[in-house]
Parts: C-alpha cells; structure tokens; sequence
C-alpha cells in the first residue's frame, strides 16, 4: 500500500470518528434537551400546583369570612328582633302596672280587693299570729275589713281567729300624677319606691312571708303568662 491509499485510508477513518462523534455529541444533545424540557415542565407543574393551592386555601379563607360575617350579621339581626320583641312584651306589662294604679281610686272594690288577699295570705300561712304591712294611705282600709277577714279565714280554715298586727313600717306608697308620667312615658318602673297597693303578710318570727300586693301577683301572673303571651304575639317567630 503506497503512501496516498494509506493516506486515503486515514481520512476515511477520521471522517468515520467525526461523524461518530457528531452523532454522539447530537444524541447528547436531544437528551439533555429533553431532560431539560421534563424538568422545565414539572418545575411549571409544581408552580401550578403551588398557586392552585394558594388560591384554594385564600378561597377557603374568604369562604369562612363569609360564613362569619354572614353569621354575625344574622345573630346581629336575631338579636335585634329578640329586643324588639321584649320591648314589645315589657311596654305590655309596664300599660297593666299602669292600669293596676287604678284599682285603688274605687274605695269600694279596692276594699273588697284587700280583704280578699288578706283572707288568701292567712290562708297560705295557717299562723295563729301574723304581720301585715300594706301602704299607709290603705290603713285605714285594711284596718276596717281586718276583724271580717279574720273571721272568714277562720271559717274556712276551721280555727280560731288569728291575731293581725298592722305593722308600722309601710310599703312603698303609690305614685304621683307626675310619678306616672314621668315614670313610664320613659319606659322604666322601679317597683322598689312605688306600690299599686295590696298586703304583705308574714309570721311573727319572720320566717314565713306571704307577698300579696298587686304588683307582685302582676309579676306571678306575667312570669305564668310569657309563654302563651310571647306565643300570640310572635308565633312561629318565636325562637
């Protein structure tokens, strides 16, 4: 073999390599490039996923402020119609506390009233000796039907009559004209300071205490009452 098919030989054979190595560095290449692609595509998935997952957690968030908000306005609202309705109920019972004022201007049946709760107290108490306080516009009242209360009350318990001693410390007295106006045209009635009338009656000892005056029997009966009261006036409305 001369010297230019040697030579020949060899350009063949570093052709062969180079387009080997062409080959080799091309499928290198495509690899990397498709690696490269794979990652590119599942670092845009993760960022994807990331802010899915923002967005759902702040949707959530936002759900729940919602929920919250919503809640707050209905309690607020609830709590409106609840005080509304109380207003409604206690102008109720403030308008018959008005009305029990009234009962006392007919001596008559005011008279009859008196020894009507005097002869229920002793009643209640069954004591041989008892207390009684009432207003001390009412004594004289009280003290003219006393000896026929306790007559009856002994007729009817089948005992001897009991001995009542007027106390001298009187229940609160009744309101002026001013006193009414002032008092429930504004909404409020202390009933520590005003009294509609009625007796206390209580055992010598003190132990046993019988509340007979028209305001308390007012709060009995209302206390007895709110439910069908609140049940007509409200209905299904009410919670």
């Amino acid at each position: 073999m001369n010297d230019a098919d040697v030579s020949k030989q060899i350009q063949q054979m570093v052709r062969f390599i180079r387009q080997e190595a062409e080959e080799k560095a091309n499928e290198i290449s495509v690899s990397a490039e498709e690696e490269f692609n794979i990652e590119k595509l599942q670092l845009v998935e993760a960022e994807k996923r990331k802010i899915r997952q923002e967005y759902e957690r702040k949707e959530k968030q936002v759900e729940i402020r919602r929920k919250i908000e919503y809640s707050m306005q209905l309690n607020a609202s609830r709590i409106k119609v609840l005080q509304a309705q109380d207003d409604l109920v206690n102008s109720m019972k403030e308008a018959a506390s008005k009305e029990l004022l009234r009962v006392s201007n007919d001596s008559k049946a005011y008279k009859k009233l008196l020894k009507g709760l005097m002869v229920q107290s002793l009643l209640r108490l069954k004591e041989p000796s008892v207390l009684l306080r009432c207003r001390e516009v009412d004594r004289k009242l009280v003290e003219s039907v006393l000896n026929e209360a306790k007559q009856e009350y002994a007729d009817k318990a089948n005992v001897h009559a009991p001995k009542i001693t007027v106390d001298n410390v009187y229940l609160p007295p009744p309101p002026t004209d001013n006193e009414i106006h002032g008092t429930f045209w504004h909404g409020v009635r202390d009933f520590t300071f005003l009294s509609s009338g009625g007796v206390v009656l209580a055992s010598q000892d003190g132990k046993i205490v019988c509340e007979n005056t028209l305001d308390a029997r007012l709060d009995v009966a209302f206390r007895q009452k709110l439910p069908e009261i609140r049940k007509r006036l409200f209905g299904k409305m009410e919670a």
